[in-house]
């Protein structure tokens, strides 16, 4: 176990000194979020995918092909559909103009009241749901922290007192590195932890094809016969979760939400040397999302298979009530099945794939808080390093939230995955409806905006609390519901507006 401690710490250290290494130079709000426009497409491309890879994707994939089959592949289909209207619609939108925040585009067009709205919006989700990917990675941490405890004679510790210790361990260290080296050091070190983090997952495939007695192709064969390998699921029943419509049509929106209207990702594309970079990065980055899936639903078919098709005796550690616990049926391997040193590589790179998602997580929230909030305020023109020493405090700020979130969901999530698309998808249609009010109409006024959201927040509420559809369709009613009641304000505004005239 002191292997495995010193791997990760080596790597928590590597990232830090990263951070403070680019910090050099960092003297205005352009280069602080937007790197000065210097990164190359690649790493652009490798930023997006590391950065909605986190800790969820690396122990919560697995445990849905664990306990499930490989319907998830659907899901990551839509989003390469997403990437591709995002880069037809709204990148050019975001090019055509000079933006710290994706929120400065609705300012611009609709009104600094309704800008700071979506930015609101965007915040509040953003950071409740990286509180949660914070939980999921603290429970990896802490499985190697408890160990390390027993082994120094600290056995018996509460388990919630050591995930509250990963927590802060690992928020401790991703706000380092962010704070001192803002969006270049969160892009560069994203383009590492993605290679970290891969490295990792291909160790792990390598243990467990060498631990099954019958080999990699027996347990293909037990898998498809128990019926895991099924992909795709083409029943027409809206309140199913990860059917092919659901997760074509579904995900397809979701990404145009996330990915179009996020400030997380936004930034990424601004920071592209050109239109044409960003685009390439987006898309790229779809077809190296959908391969990822496929990787980590095939350790938990493999997971499934090495452990006996559940076998509960070796499962009794993470069964509670009769139901394994398949969020944590990966951390169990890594704790329990590779050998010293290997385990911590892997170990680090569980942690490699949540600070890239929490660094950008920290570093657009600030973005958007400066570029939004502080910056253009009546009576407000602040110096560079003012603006800057701001952008630090609010970059603290929100890494206290998501701790407080992490440690809130401590004993209370199941299936970390569900819960993290469950916030998103509930408000990325409304972020998308009034994105895509703003890009398609030629003059949207405030009065339409705060309509649109007003109708597409009323029926998506209705419909997550009078019908069973699946979240998965939350997106595309929300943004339709948004478009239509923005429409339809703005119908009556003219109406009225010729009535009045005539």
């Amino acid at each position: 176990m002191l292997v495995d401690l010193t791997v990760v710490a080596a790597y928590l250290g590597l990232a830090v000194w990263g951070g403070r290494r680019v910090a050099r130079g960092r003297s205005s709000l352009r280069d602080y979020y937007l790197t000065g426009r210097r990164v190359p497409w690649w790493a652009v491309m490798g930023s997006i995918v590391a950065t909605e890879t986190s800790t969820v994707t690396v122990i919560s994939v697995p445990g849905y092909a664990f306990g499930g089959d490989l319907t998830f592949l659907q899901l990551a289909l839509g989003y390469l559909v997403g990437r591709v209207l995002v880069a037809v619609v709204l990148l050019p939108a975001y090019f055509s103009r000079d933006l710290l925040s994706a929120y400065q585009l609705l300012a611009a067009r609709v009104g600094r009241a309704f800008g700071q709205c979506a930015a609101a919006v965007f915040l509040l989700t953003r950071n409740v749901a990286d509180g949660l990917r914070l939980f999921a990675t603290a429970l990896v941490l802490a499985a190697m922290l408890a160990t390390a405890a027993d082994a120094v004679g600290l056995a018996g510790l509460p388990q919630t007192t050591v995930v509250v210790v990963a927590v802060l361990l690992i928020a401790a260290v991703t706000l380092a590195y962010t704070w001192l080296g803002g969006m270049t050091a969160v892009v560069w070190m994203d383009v590492i932890q993605l290679a970290v983090y891969l490295c990792g997952a291909l160790v792990a495939v390598a243990v467990l094809l060498a631990g099954l007695p019958g080999g990699g192709r027996e347990a293909v064969a037990a898998a498809a016969a128990a019926g895991k390998l099924v992909m795709f699921d083409f029943a027409w029943d809206p309140t199913r979760d990860y059917t092919f419509w659901a997760g074509v049509f579904g995900g397809a929106v979701f990404i145009a939400s996330t990915h179009g209207t996020d400030q997380m990702f936004v930034q990424r594309y601004l920071c592209s040397r050109s239109l044409a970079d960003a685009r390439l990065a987006l898309i790229t980055s779809g077809v190296f999302v959908v391969l990822q899936f496929g990787l980590f639903l095939g350790i938990g078919v493999l997971l499934w298979a090495f452990y006996g098709a559940g076998d509960p005796e070796a499962l009794a550690s993470i069964t509670t009530g009769g139901a394994v616990q398949t969020d944590r049926v990966f951390p169990l391997f890594l704790m329990t099945q590779l050998p010293p040193g290997l385990r911590g590589l892997v170990l680090a790179a569980v942690v490699a794939a949540a600070m890239s998602t929490l660094s950008s997580s920290l570093n657009s929230s600030a973005a958007s808080t400066i570029g939004d909030f502080y910056l253009g305020a009546p009576g407000r023109a602040p110096s560079e390093t003012r603006a800057l020493r701001a952008s630090r405090w609010a970059t603290g700020a929100w890494a206290a939230v998501q701790v407080t979130v992490a440690i809130a969901a401590i004993g209370i999530s199941q299936r970390i995955i569900d819960d993290v698309l469950t916030v998103q998808f509930f408000s990325g249609g409304l972020m998308l409806g009034v994105f895509l009010l703003s890009v398609l109409m030629v003059r949207p006024t405030a009065a339409t905006g705060l309509a649109g959201l007003a109708g597409g927040l009323a029926t998506i509420v209705a419909v997550s609390l009078l019908s069973d559809l699946s979240w998965q369709w939350y997106v595309l009613v929300g943004s339709a519901a948004t478009v239509g009641a923005g429409c339809a304000a703005d119908r009556i505004r003219r109406l009225s507006g010729s009535g009045a005239s005539g």
